[in-house]
């Protein structure tokens, strides 16, 4: 009996080894902060009491983003289940803006060595406001970011200045001023670091065991990835343009079914990312004028007037569709050249194969018909048949022709066609 205690024993010791082996989540934000990241941090945090981690580890590189998406990023890290850890890395990443608020946040904020953190003034993004309305929203800014970080116990002076005079700190500047809490230069030292730490969530002190925690990393899904991807100012932009031109196409031809198809999809998704995004609907109007102008170019013989309207048009509108002041919200130069340079090549090669197709005999109709070459199928004295295009046609001619001589059409009234003979007709 005591041997097979022993057995038992020695088979379920390690099972309990392993189910207290202490379990750290990883999710990493990279890039603007959108609804999309947002959401995704929420959910990973919501879980992660379920999961059994005694921590989540945000890596972050972010140079800002949207007010709402921080607000709900932070309200996320407040009722989270477990204690959150902000570290700004690898050496040359940022916290600004938005991501300085969340980071100030969490119950630890960490830095490796080489980032900064804040200029977390906010930015209107449908232009400058008056001056009340402006002194209004950085008022608002100020006591929000100073009373997160007061809850925090983080220097509350210089977490308001980085809203109003939008000031940035090193790492080693923001960890003397107590902005932050700790600078690590790797993952491994800060869990290092935070072993033992004691944080005080909800009243209660709570004290970190990290001690051989196992690192498990949280990747966006596919839906998530493709929707982060498509908020990309490019993206959006090109998905609007691709979906003007496919139901033009599209109700230019019906039937066609394809472009209308893409251009549907390319469309609705672009719908997805502008309600993310600071859209200027001028330049939305411009960029739909100049596709009109090259499909009216198509046409209409203006002799290319319409199409240098088109560019025109698309560039003013693709310079001002996203008026914002931050860089990662406004449409890079590269892609507004590269689209609007293919846009006008496909049409300048539509117009240029419009041009030559008009200026083709015609081989159809009346007009089709002169000169086309036949066959006597009867003598022509002056009056007979020939066969133009496999047809039958009633023919005279002013000259005898013989049968099976070859003539040619010279003229066409009605049913009746005149010809005459090849010798002449050289």
């Amino acid at each position: 009996m005591k041997r097979l205690l022993l057995v038992l024993l020695i088979l379920v010791l390690p099972l309990c080894v392993t189910a207290q082996e202490p379990q750290v989540g990883l999710i990493s934000l990279r890039g603007p902060i959108n609804p999309v990241t947002a959401a995704f941090l929420k959910d990973n945090l919501s879980r992660a009491g379920g999961r059994g981690e005694r921590l989540i580890l945000v890596e972050l590189d972010t140079p800002g983003g949207l007010d709402l998406a921080m607000r709900e990023a932070v309200q996320a890290i407040f009722a989270a289940p477990v204690p959150v850890v902000v570290y700004v890395t690898p050496s040359g990443a940022r916290a600004a803006s938005a991501g300085a608020v969340i980071g100030l946040a969490a119950d630890v904020l960490a830095m490796a060595p080489g980032t900064n953190i804040g200029a977390a003034h906010p930015v209107s993004l449908s232009g400058k406001p008056d001056p009340v309305m402006e002194a209004k929203i950085v008022n608002d800014a100020e006591a929000y970011v100073e009373g997160i970080a007061g809850k925090r116990g983080r220097n509350v002076q210089l977490a308001g200045k980085m809203v109003r005079e939008s000031i940035s700190l090193t790492a080693e500047a923001a960890v003397r001023e107590k902005v932050i809490d700790l600078v690590a230069p790797s993952r491994e030292e800060l869990l290092t670091q935070l072993e033992g730490r004691t944080l005080l969530r909800g009243g209660k002190q709570t004290v970190l065991h990290l001690s051989g925690a196992r690192v498990v990393r949280h990747e966006m899904g596919t839906r998530d990835r493709i929707l982060d991807a498509i908020s990309n100012p490019d993206v959006a932009y090109m998905l609007m343009l691709l979906g003007m031109l496919g139901l033009f196409f599209e109700l230019s031809n019906p039937g066609v079914i394809l472009p209308g198809v893409i251009g549907g999809i390319s469309l609705l998704l672009s719908f997805f990312a502008l309600q993310t995004l600071p859209v200027n609907y001028a330049g939305v109007a411009l960029i739909l004028l100049g596709i009109v102008l090259f499909i009216a170019e198509i046409k209409v013989v203006s002799h290319g007037m319409l199409a240098v309207g088109g560019v025109v048009a698309l560039v003013m509108g693709s310079l001002i569709l996203f008026p914002s002041p931050e860089p990662y919200l406004r449409l890079s130069w590269e892609v507004i050249a590269l689209t609007v340079g293919i846009t006008a090549l496909f049409f300048t090669v539509v117009i240029v194969k419009v041009i030559q197709a008009h200026r083709e005999p015609p081989i159809t109709g009346v007009e089709g018909m002169i000169g086309a070459a036949a066959v006597a199928e009867t003598d022509l004295d002056p009056d007979g048949k020939v066969v133009v295009h496999g047809e039958y046609w009633n023919a005279t001619c002013p000259e005898p022709v013989l049968r099976g001589e070859k003539v040619r059409v010279v003229g066409v009234k009605g049913l009746l066609v005149t010809v005459a003979k090849e010798e002449q007709k050289r």
